[in-house]
């Protein structure tokens, strides 16, 4: 018997001693589940599976990939490929028979539509189109699929196939002292010596050719460029069967987009709710009913300055989910469930004060929908009859992909353990089945710090939360040096049911760091009140909630506060600026893609939006000016003294990276210890999708330089 204990005990110590603190390359183990559907009778479960995958010949880069996957809800056998090509299958879309499987690939660099029966079989191409096809929606009857097309508007006021009739826009262009006949290719020959009309059809060339630039638009920064063009989208058909010709369903320059069927023969879309205004300034959509014969769309639910879009429809098509509020970004949109012919006298509301989503129903009785709330997503049902509604799980884990199929619930999920896997549950999210092990492997490797969440109520009353991260091999009595770590947005939501910080707060712990984080006023998944509560208050307000957090974190005796660090990215690049420019307790802070001079952020990204929807105005209106210069961190730089890592992507133009330039050359002039790192080519999204040498690159300077003041 002691024998059999000494032995017990060694494999124990050998597999504790095995396990290590997550590594900065485990950013490349993490397996992401994507889009999931559940067949009718809940017994097989389709998904996409998203991996990072070196690139051949090239030594340290890594690719995205995304396949198609199934198992059975029982967890048996283990999960199997569907596809496997060089090409990433996404836009998964199950028809309602269970038999065949949509989705999109890319085909000669455009996305095409594919079928791949589940009876066996290889995947076919449905679509052709030389504009791409994207966005898969079967009808009922498992026999169609409706989908959208996306046209570049010149082309389109040119295409005599989708154009038939030669329509231009009815709002106006904006092109001073034309019409919009200009989108028409003119008939003369290029020639800059030339009449006005060959002059004409010169710089048009210059403009098909790329030399020359034209931008009309208010909305003329993208993701990474600057563009003048714009985009056309239009709704097909086409019967499920390779070779079936897709019939065009819309036409014209209003844009139609989301289809859903409510039958075989009808469809909802959304569309802009003015089609006579520039599409930059028309931010109101609403929905329009389209029957597959192709007549007009006629207006179902359509205000103007107003959002109206079809979340759900309901197997039998007599409900419809609706998803409603005033244009803007600072509020939460309303759910509601209304009859499929009825109008808005008619809502039922689902009176949840959470960001919504994933919407689908249960027969013609109940609605499950995630909720983002309190750190996570949960999972909720509303029963029509009863308007009751219940929340099924915990807002510690972030459910996401949700499906239901026969008596079940299919979900991915993040958990503090686990950064994503395929889960499955009885219609009251009980007796919950984990049908995927993709991270196991990698994560029974390694061990984890559990966050501790905790709460105080701020000036304002409400109630914020915050998480401690303690250090990997956190012993008590020990000093450790501590990272304070903000979410951007301003209105995003962290917790343990966040899936993009997981792996950079479990390296952070790992790297021997406490991890602390909160969601300031602000921020996502606390309701409208406590989203609105920083209108006019970026700075002071905010910083005042992080600190607070930090402040309760040093109280409880194990921080080293000598040793405090401070980084974020996009707003929280912002707040970390304007923190640094009026508190000095920290030993170095790093900001990523922040906004740093709100007076020309209006200009400089096409977030733009934030200026007037929190400030209330421009900055030619003198009392919104003085509330951007009380708001910028730039007008505070000359405090600055901290030594600063400065992060931002070269291509960024959703902030603009151009703030980050003006907030390092300050602090340059200043001869402050600062440090500005470019990524040539990232976007705004580079740490959650973009490169991945890139991400790993901007995770590991910012430890870097947070060892050197350590």
């Amino acid at each position: 018997m002691r024998s059999i204990a000494t032995l017990l005990l060694l494999v124990v110590f050998v597999k504790l001693s095995a396990q290590k603190p997550v590594q900065l390359s485990d950013m490349l183990n993490i397996k992401t589940v994507g889009a999931t559907g559940i067949s009718p009778d809940g017994t097989k479960a389709y998904f996409t599976l998203t991996s990072i995958d070196p690139e051949p010949d090239k030594k340290w880069e890594y690719q995205y990939k995304t396949q198609l996957y199934t198992v059975n809800t029982d967890g048996s056998p283990q999960p199997r490929a569907l596809t496997s090509a060089k090409e990433s299958s996404g836009q998964m879309s199950l028809s309602p028979d269970g038999k065949t499987i949509a989705f999109v690939r890319a085909v000669d660099g455009k996305a095409q539509i594919f079928l791949l029966p589940l009876d066996g079989g290889e995947a076919q191409q449905l679509t052709n189109g030389r504009y791409g096809a994207v966005n898969p929606q079967w009808s009922p009857d498992s026999r169609y699929i409706a989908f959208t097309m996306s046209f570049p508007w010149r082309e389109y006021a040119n295409d005599s196939v989708y154009n038939k009739t030669g329509a231009l826009p009815a709002w106006p262009a904006e092109r001073p002292g034309l019409d919009n006949n200009f989108l028409q290719n003119s008939k003369a020959s290029p020639n800059p010596d030339g009449t006005l009309a060959e002059a004409r059809a010169w710089l048009q060339l210059n403009e098909k050719d790329k030399k020359a630039k034209l931008i009309n638009r208010l909305n003329l920064q993208e993701e990474s460029t600057t563009n003048g063009d714009m985009y056309v989208e239009h709704v097909f058909l086409v019967k499920a069967i390779p070779g079936a010709t897709p019939r065009q369903l819309t036409t014209g320059f209003n844009t139609y987009n989301s289809p859903q069927f409510t039958g075989n023969a009808t469809l909802l879309v959304s569309a802009r709710a003015d089609q006579q205004i520039h599409p930059d300034r028309s931010l109101g959509a609403g929905i329009y009913l389209l029957d597959t014969t192709g007549a007009a769309p006629r207006p179902f639910l359509v205000k103007k300055e107003y959002n109206y879009t079809v979340a759900a429809v309901s197997p039998g098509g007599k409900w419809l989910a609706v998803s409603h509020g005033p244009q803007g970004f600072v509020n939460v949109p309303q759910l509601a469930i209304v009859p499929a012919g009825g109008t808005e006298a008619d809502f039922i509301p689902i009176v949840l004060d959470r960001s919504k989503s994933n919407i689908r129903f249960k027969g013609e009785e109940a609605v499950y929908g995630l909720a983002q709330s309190n750190g996570g997503v949960v999972i909720f049902r509303f029963d029509i009859k009863s308007k009751k509604l219940q929340t099924l799980t915990s807002v510690d884990e972030g459910a996401g992909a949700l499906s239901l199929g026969g008596n079940k619930l299919l979900y991915s999920k993040v958990t503090v353990q686990n950064p994503s896997e395929l889960y499955t549950a009885d219609l009251n999210a009980k007796n919950e089945k984990t049908l995927t092990g993709f991270n196991n492997g990698w994560l029974a490797q390694r061990t984890l710090s559990i966050p501790e969440k905790h709460s105080f109520k701020n000036e304002k009353g409400l109630t914020v939360e915050y998480w401690i991260m303690k250090p990997a091999g956190f012993a008590a009595g020990r000093k450790y040096p501590v990272i304070l770590e903000i979410h951007g947005g301003p209105s995003a939501m962290w917790g343990p049911g966040e899936a993009s910080m997981w792996h950079e707060f479990q390296y952070f712990a790992g790297k021997g760091y406490g991890v602390v984080f909160s969601n300031p006023r602000g921020s996502g998944g606390y309701g409208e009140e406590f989203l609105r509560a920083n209108v006019n208050d970026w700075g002071k307000g905010p910083m005042e909630d992080v600190l607070h957090a930090l402040d309760e974190t040093v109280a409880a005796g194990w921080t080293d506060t000598s040793k405090l660090f401070l980084t974020g990215g996009s707003y929280a690049g912002y707040l970390g600026a304007y923190i640094l420019g009026h508190d000095h307790r920290f030993a170095a802070a790093c900001s990523q893609r922040g906004v740093y001079d709100l007076r020309t952020f209006f200009g400089e990204g096409n977030a733009w939006r934030l200026v007037p929807n929190y400030f209330g105005g421009y900055p030619w209106q003198p009392e919104v000016l003085q509330t951007l210069e009380r708001e910028s961190p730039i007008s505070y730089v000359d405090k600055i003294t901290t030594p600063y890592i400065i992060f931002h992507g070269e291509s960024d133009l959703r902030t603009g990276v151009i703030q980050s330039e003006q907030l390092y050359k300050s602090l340059k002039v200043l001869d402050r210890p600062v440090e500005y790192v470019r990524h040539p080519g990232a976007t705004h999204e580079i740490t959650r999708s973009g490169n991945n040498r890139q991400r790993m690159d901007q995770l590991l300077r910012t430890w870097e330089f947070f060892e050197r003041y350590r």
